[in-house]
This record gives C-alpha cells, sequence and structure tokens, in this order.
C-alpha cells in the first residue's frame, strides 16, 4: 500500500515537508502570519477566496503555498465534507506542482462542533484524492501514487496512529471495490484479502468448494450457477475474524455484499446498465476496508466478524430464473421474483449463520453492507441509507452512526422499517414463504430500498429475535448504492469507502 502515511507536525513550516496546505473557511482571515504573506497575492487575484491558488512563497516549505478556501460554513445545511472537498482539489494542486511530502494546516473552522474534527477530515480527503486504481498501480507502477506523507499542524503520534489505520482500510476498500472484474473476480478477491490481513490479528477463512457452498449457502450458489462454468468466475464466502486482547464488551458482526460483476443474469441489464456493474461489490469492500483499520488498530473489548459473499451473477444455459423457488439455510422458501435482486440472496444465508453465532457472542450488532437498491440512490442521494430494526431502533444504533458519520464526511440517512415492507415480500401461494423482490426496477418501486431489508430479515431468522422475542438482536441494513461511489457514477467514478469512518469513530 502507497497512500500517504499521517505523520504530526507542530509548525506550518516543517523542515521536512515540501508544500504548505492552508485549508480555511476565509482565506482572507488566516492568522497574522499567514494574512502578511498572501495579502499581496489577494490584492491581484480575488479568485483566491473561491479556488485552490498555488503561490510561490520563499517561506513556505518547497517555497510552495496552496490556499484552499471551503467557503462558508456557518449555515445550516453546511457540513464538514466542505473541508474534505477543499482538500482533494488542494492535494491534486500540490500533487501536481510536484511536493511529495506537504504539511496540512486546517485553520479558522472552529464555527461549532460539525468541524471537531476538520483535521482528520482534510487528511482523508487528501487520501482519497491521491487513490490510483489497482490495475493502474500494477500496470503503471507505483510512482503514480508519488505523495509519501502529509504532516498534520497540531496532530500528536496517537492521533496519526489511528489516522493511518482508518486511512489503511480506505485504501483497501477502494481498492476491492474499483478494480475491474477478471481482475477481481471472487479467487482473486480472496486472494487480496488473504495479503491484505497476512500476519494481522485477522484470521481469514475462505470456503470455495461447491458442495460446501450448495449445503450452507443454497441462494449463494443459485446466484453463482450461471459462473460455475468458468473456473476463474467460481465464487467464494470470506471469512474474517478479529479477536481483541482481554475482555470483549461488543460484537460487530457484518455480511458484506460482493458482487464481483453483476449481469442482472436473465432479468439482464441492458440499455447501458450494466456498465459499471464491477462496483457491485462494495459493500464487501467496504466491511473488508473496516476489517483492515481494525486490524491495523487493534481495539480493545471490539470483538469483530465478517462474512463476505463474493459471487458474479453471470448470464448462461445454467442460470437461475425468476419463479424459481429455493430451500435456504434457515428453511424458508424464497421465490425469485427478478434475477437482478440477487445482492439480497448472496447475502442471506450468510447473515442466518451470522445470526447464529450472534446468539453466542457478547452484546452483538448485526450489519449488513451492500451497494444493494437503485431507490437507496434516488431517495437518499450521495448518502448511506441504513435500515434498522426493532432492537436496532430501541438501541438507537443507527442514529447514533449518522450523528458520526456527519463528523466524518461519511453521511447517512435512517429509514424506518414497516409493516407494508413485511408484506410486500410475503408469499403468494402455500408453495413460498417469502418473495426476493417485484419484477420493476428499485428505483420506481415505492420503498425500494427499505423492503429488502424485511426479506433479510427473514431469510435470515432475524424475524424470530425482534423486541418482542426472549433474544432480540440489533440488526442494520446498510444501502451505499448511492454513497459507494463519487458522483453517483457507477462507472467511472472514484470508489467511496462509505460507512468505514462512522463505525471506526463510534466503535474503535
Amino acid at each position: 500500500m502507497s497512500f500517504p502515511i499521517a505523520k504530526p507536525a507542530t509548525t506550518m513550516w516543517h523542515a521536512d515537508a515540501d508544500a504548505l496546505i492552508v485549508i480555511a473557511a476565509n482565506v482572507t482571515s488566516l492568522g497574522h502570519e499567514l494574512d502578511t504573506l498572501v495579502k499581496p497575492y489577494l490584492a491581484v487575484d480575488a479568485r483566491m477566496t473561491s479556488k485552490v491558488s498555488l503561490l510561490v512563497n520563499e517561506k513556505a516549505p518547497g517555497q510552495r503555498l496552496i490556499l484552499a478556501p471551503t467557503g462558508p460554513l456557518n449555515r445550516d445545511y453546511d457540513d464538514v465534507r466542505r473541508v474534505f472537498d477543499a482538500a482533494k482539489l488542494a492535494i491534486l494542486e500540490a500533487k501536481a506542482a510536484g511536493a511529495v511530502r506537504p504539511v496540512l494546516c486546517v485553520t479558522g473552522i472552529d464555527i461549532d462542533a460539525r468541524y471537531q474534527h476538520a483535521l482528520e477530515v482534510a487528511y482523508l480527503g487528501a487520501c482519497q484524492a491521491l487513490w490510483q486504481p489497482l490495475e493502474a498501480r500494477e500496470s503503471l507502477g507505483e510512482h503514480i501514487e508519488p505523495v509519501e506523507c502529509v504532516f498534520l499542524v497540531n496532530a500528536d503520534d496517537a492521533l496519526c496512529t489511528r489516522l493511518n489505520a482508518l486511512a489503511a482500510g480506505h485504501y483497501v476498500a477502494r481498492d476491492l471495490c474499483g478494480t475491474e472484474p477478471e481482475r477481481m473476480a471472487p479467487p482473486r478477491f480472496a486472494e487480496y484479502c488473504v495479503g491484505a490481513f497476512a500476519n494481522t490479528g485477522v484470521s481469514v477463512e475462505v470456503i470455495n468448494d461447491r458442495e460446501v457452498l450448495d449445503r450452507h449457502y443454497p441462494m449463494l450458489s443459485t446466484v453463482a450457477r450461471a459462473s460455475y462454468a468458468v473456473e476463474r468466475h467460481h465464487p467464494c464466502v470470506i471469512k474474517l475474524t478479529y479477536e481483541p486482547q482481554g475482555e470483549v464488551e461488543r460484537t460487530l458482526m457484518f455480511v458484506g455484499k460482493g458482487l464481483v460483476y453483476d449481469t442482472g443474469g436473465a432479468d439482464l441489464k441492458v440499455g447501458g446498465f450494466m456498465a459499471g456493474m464491477s462496483r457491485d461489490k462494495g459493500g464487501a469492500a467496504s466491511v473488508a476496508g473496516f476489517m483492515k483499520a481494525v486490524a491495523q488498530a487493534q481495539p480493545a473489548g471490539v470483538k469483530v466478524v465478517a462474512f463476505l459473499a463474493v459471487v458474479r451473477n453471470s448470464i448462461g444455459s445454467d442460470c437461475f430464473v425468476p419463479d424459481e423457488i429455493i430451500n435456504t439455510r434457515e428453511g424458508v422458501r424464497v421465490r425469485i421474483g427478478n434475477t437482478d435482486a440477487e445482492g439480497r440472496l448472496a447475502m442471506g444465508d450468510l447473515l442466518s449463520e451470522l445470526k447464529d453465532q450472534a446468539l453466542k457472542e457478547v452484546n452483538p450488532i448485526l450489519f449488513t453492507v451492500a451497494t444493494l437498491t437503485g431507490h437507496a440512490a434516488r431517495a437518499m442521494g450521495p448518502y448511506s441509507a441504513y435500515v434498522e430494526n426493532g432492537p436496532a431502533r430501541q438501541a438507537n444504533v443507527s442514529r447514533e452512526l449518522a450523528q458520526v458519520g456527519d463528523l466524518w464526511a461519511d453521511c447517512a440517512e435512517v429509514s424506518r422499517s414497516r409493516r407494508e415492507d413485511f408484506d410486500f415480500v410475503k408469499p403468494r401461494t402455500l408453495a413460498d414463504d417469502v418473495l426476493s423482490s417485484n419484477n420493476a426496477p428499485s428505483a420506481v418501486t415505492a420503498r425500494g430500498h427499505q423492503f429488502p431489508m424485511a426479506f433479510l430479515n427473514i431469510v435470515g431468522g432475524l424475524d424470530k429475535h425482534g423486541s418482542d422475542s426472549e433474544k432480540p438482536l440489533p440488526y442494520v441494513h446498510m444501502d451505499i448504492a448511492g454513497s459507494g461511489v463519487e458522483g453517483g457514477d457507477w462507472q467511472h467514478g472514484k470508489p467511496f469507502p462509505a460507512t468505514i469512518s462512522s463505525l471506526f469513530a463510534k466503535y474503535c
């Protein structure tokens, strides 16, 4: 990995740096010393108040002074993403100027609690901007990510250690999500994970035997059925486990959707809608990224278990079709409504297994993370959509995560699970117990990102562990279809490591 390492700095004039990046709400009021340096430039270029500017200055490290205004931060609808975005533009300017060790200073951004992590968010924004796809690094060389480190003014060693753990997780998530479908076919996805967690506190188990998959994960194996014709496309389940030193106080349990390519299957994506479906593995990528951050930070008291459903939804003579009825691990009979609603199938049996394990764990919370529905992107825009069950709602799991996310540029909206969602997937005949989906696009289906949680709740057996049960299990479904890539551009947008910062800040 070659992401820029965060290092502490006591001054913006750090001797080992080769550029100074200053991020501020208002570049006309930076503090006496900087104001003196900047004033002559402002006198001749009013654009500096609204755009990133590179100034040649003898006092600045490397004679490079980069000013990045965030714009207003005091309005009700402003948030720390303005700092994140300013840092992205600034670091690219520094990189283009030849800097490889910039010092980053955030000043004049102490308006309210929304910006308490502005420096950390600025660093993460810089890392987001600098990442280049794995295929590009393998083809052109690691030099295409030349920035070695970022010195953070007023950060200490402990903060930089945590930030580097989080940045490592973000890097893994972007790699896994953003890589093309052959380079990151299921066996190679597993290979990447084995390498990423080698010599860490995270154990890795890869299950790829078809007989085992058919028996224990029949819905995943159904989705994968056409892919078995091509050996390099064979599916797998990846299990990651982190056991902390000492007593466990909380157990976090994840299932990640890893559709390395989604053709739509028999309900083929047409009209150009298949392009970008190599990013349909964003949920598993984010879960693996969170596990990487955990592996590096080694938090006390928190056990983390993650199951990744890594599969390709191919079209072929043996592909599954609508109207089939699948018998699941949980003993539920699923009628297929649409083969393009495959992610919930791939995750369902893993969630059932995780539920059984959760009953033996200390204070468990279960999550599914997936680029699941176009409806989440349509309804929530660039935000993750969190849909929770009763026990999770009572414990404020989603609301607290969303509040933390607002401070870390990892924003989300909280959705309710309603009776209409369960009515939507109820059986239509005595031959089946639950319907996987309707046959219309989720984006034009009422409650299109909420009802899949009801399906997962049923096939995962969590409907037996609601608030009214003897053993309630909090469960949150995280749909990152709108937040998993920048700008909602599934084909060309850079992957965004949605949910990782929120989970890390909250639990680690």
